[in-house]
């Protein structure tokens, strides 16, 4: 019995994807030496001083090893069986963060044990994982079948989410968000990815373009409806793949701009808002009139798809007036480029955009950051520690970096690729899509093209929880690709 117990973690260790563990390994270790960097100074000792943060990190990699052994030790059947239970369980404890948290920087998303604080929004992310995979891996289970399993697969990535969001945490609440990518590799509607791009693109530009006023009303909802208009004819054109109508529907929409041109150079004035409401309930009518010698499912869509944008449009300043905090809503001014506050919201982003700026293409050298030692971005060890590798391996150390995230998603989309069962396939998928989102919302955050919204840098930003969390995901996911090799054999 302990003998054939032997031969099979033989058999495992002999199956692993080494590649990614090699990467793993580059990454982790990377990580603990830009942290000492990012919090070096003359006075500090070496660099695995367990009373400094590089230290603290070589002790968390340690420790992750030793859960990634663990996992790998573990039967993958493990995984798949009490996938349901280890989501509920994950649940019940990000339920009791709510009211057991204590109040940080107005986020209760952290747990106390004495020295050690976790965060468990980092563990939900494998244990959701987990439920999504098992209810992908149902009998007859696909998503086109039953509008019900769209249903199913919501509520479990949305109820952490919700959880989260009660713990006064957005950025890690987001994060699952990027599952959405896995439903679109399961069988989702491009157009669902589609929306929810122009819903970003609607924000945006309603946010930022709030002056000058066009037609009455502000250039940037001006500039939506316009941008709706041309979606509603290339959908037509394109999607219904239907000429006569999505041509009567674009020359109807070009008179109708050369009329207010010409009604506005005559001085008679119309408002916007009435004006592009008009246009395009005119153009739905036409279309509900025209469609009816077709198939209607895909213009009934059009029609939807207008009507849902505009109802959004009128919604984004509600929402950004009175959903969001007063220091969200300046965090996006900023990263839009409304606002400045060089001493406030926009001072991180600011000064990291300096600190890499001045590393250049090689960098000032190790240890030779002069924005980083003297301290002048806050959070440089944690989520803005990307600044630092800009600052003193220059360009050539942030492509290096860079170069080997993409070497692990790419290499981790092949595992995914290659899995026989939709359990492994959905699992990979979803740990690529927290991976993805993680880095360019990071990065981006970094230069300034994103809000700062707190999500760490995957395998470099401090802490043991993100650090943790990750291992677990990615080390989940070579137990199962191992176990290719050992149902085969």
């Amino acid at each position: 019995m302990g003998s054939n117990r032997t031969e099979a973690n033989v058999s495992v260790f002999r199956s692993l994807d080494w590649f990614t563990i090699i990467l793993y390994i580059l990454l982790v270790s990377a990580g603990a030496v830009s942290i000492y960097a990012a919090s070096y100074d003359f006075d500090n000792a070496s660099m695995f001083d367990f009373a400094e943060f590089s230290g603290k990190q070589f002790l968390w990699i340690g420790l992750s090893l030793f859960i990634g052994c663990i996992i790998l030790l573990l039967d993958y059947r493990i995984y798949e069986a009490y996938a349901y239970p280890i989501y509920g369980v994950v649940i019940l404890i990000l339920i009791a963060t709510i009211f057991l948290a204590p109040d940080i920087k107005g986020s209760r998303s952290w747990l106390v044990f004495g020295p050690i604080s976790l965060q468990p929004a980092e563990f939900g992310k494998f244990a959701t994982a987990l439920a999504l995979a098992k209810l992908f891996d149902s009998y007859n289970f696909a998503l086109n079948t039953k509008i019900s399993n769209y249903f199913r697969a919501l509520i479990i990535i949305f109820l952490p989410i919700c959880l989260i969001l009660l713990q006064r945490e957005t950025g890690s609440a987001l994060v699952y968000t990027s599952l959405i990518f896995v439903l679109y590799r399961e069988g989702m509607s491009g157009l669902v990815l589609f929306s929810v791009f122009c819903a970003v693109l609607y924000f945006v530009v309603a946010v930022k373009f709030t002056t000058p006023l066009v037609m009455g009303i502000p250039a940037g909802e001006f500039s939506v409806f316009v941008i709706i208009l041309v979606i509603y004819a290339a959908m037509l054109l394109l999607y219904c793949r239907d000429f006569i109508i999505a041509r009567n529907v674009i020359i109807g929409f070009i008179a109708s701009g050369l009329l207010a041109a010409l009604l506005w150079v005559c001085g008679l004035h119309i408002n916007g808002l009435v004006f592009f409401l008009v246009v395009l309930g005119l153009a739905i009518a036409y279309t509900l009139l025209a469609m009816f010698h077709h198939r209607i499912e895909k213009f009934l869509v059009t029609v939807a798809f207008a009507v849902v944008s505009v109802l959004f449009l009128f919604s984004v300043n509600y929402v950004f007036g009175n959903v969001l905090e007063p220091h969200q809503q300046l965090r996006i001014k900023v990263a839009l480029g409304i606002e400045e506050d060089l001493r406030g919201a926009g001072y991180n982003v600011n000064q990291s955009k300096i600190a890499i700026g001045s590393g250049g293409l090689t960098g000032k050298g190790f240890l030779n950051g002069t924005q980083t030692k003297l301290k002048y971005v806050p959070e440089q060890h944690t989520d803005f520690i990307f600044c630092t590798i800009g600052e003193e391996e220059g360009f050539a150390g942030s492509a290096t970096v860079l170069v080997l995230f993409l070497a692990l998603i790419l290499r981790l989309i092949h595992i995914a690729e290659r899995q026989r069962k939709p359990f492994g396939r959905v699992y990979s998928y979803c740990v690529v899509s927290f991976l993805i989102f993680h880095l360019c919302i990071n990065i981006g955050m970094v230069i300034g093209l994103c809000p700062v919204i707190g999500i760490p840098l995957p395998f470099f930003s401090y802490g043991g929880s993100a650090l943790w969390g990750f291992t677990i995901l990615l080390f989940i996911l070579l137990r199962i690709d191992a176990s290719r090799k050992e149902r085969r054999d």
